[in-house]
């Protein structure tokens, strides 16, 4: 057994580190009758864990859902983690590559291919208010199903249907033809979303703030009156489900 300050110094933490980790319940070490921590060699590979997690980038709430939760779930955790790190990667990557070739051919050209590296991440960073680690890695996986053609497509789709709805609004939410739209809206948005309830809350808390969006951003996206939303979302509540 040891205290606090021989399992710090053993361990290679601070011992208010450790304080801090037993407040959020991520190590919690027994308790003598006086009240002392009291820590063990299992705690030691507990801790080791927790810091193999932490300079991966997870955060400590999550960290300890990973370990409460077990091998399968800490599986999960790695795999988006390895996702979230690839995706930092190539944006250094792209960086890297556009400053190279500003110092090879100076001029304007290059200087706007570094300033387009500088808006994607400044977009990233903007999208990051919305997100979990969870549903980052999650749209992060799901972006090799989208190409230029897709995109296209699939904006004209939402065009369409935003303009069929608002030409509905004085329509039964609970009639044939509400439900109809319902359906395809709903068909658009598991388009993206894949169905998954993280990336859906996070699609759900962005649409939500539109009215912060950055400008570049709410000029490409499509204009939804307040009163589509609200008759598409009854006629939708109305046959179950998002």
């Amino acid at each position: 057994m040891y205290r606090t300050q021989e399992f710090a110094v053993l361990a290679g933490v601070t011992a208010r580190t450790l304080h801090h980790y037993d407040r959020l319940g991520l190590l919690k070490p027994r308790r003598t009758n006086a009240g002392y921590r009291q820590y063990e060699d299992r705690d030691l590979e507990r801790l080791e864990q927790i810091v193999a997690l932490k300079f991966l980038g997870l955060p400590l709430k999550q960290i300890r859902t990973v370990l409460e939760s077990g091998s399968l779930k800490l599986s999960d955790a790695l795999r988006m983690q390895r996702q979230l790190l690839e995706q930092k990667r190539c944006m250094l990557d792209r960086a890297i590559q556009a400053i190279s070739e500003a110092q090879a051919h100076s001029g304007p050209e290059a200087l706007r291919k570094i300033i387009g590296v500088i808006e994607m991440e400044s977009r990233n960073d903007w999208m990051d208010q919305y997100q979990t680690e969870e549903s980052k890695a999650k749209i992060e996986a799901r972006k090799h199903l989208w190409n230029p053609a897709l995109q296209e497509q699939v904006s004209r789709q939402w065009s369409e249907l935003i303009a069929e709805v608002e030409g509905a609004l004085d329509e039964d939410p609970a009639g044939p033809k509400a439900q109809a739209l319902a359906g395809r809206w709903r068909e658009l948005v598991r388009g993206f979303t894949g169905g998954d309830p993280a990336i859906t809350e996070t699609v759900s808390k962005m649409w939500k703030d539109r009215d912060n969006w950055p400008k570049d951003i709410d000029r490409q996206a499509p204009r939804i009156k307040p009163e589509v939303f609200s008759f598409i979302g009854k006629a939708m509540a109305i046959s179950g489900g998002v």
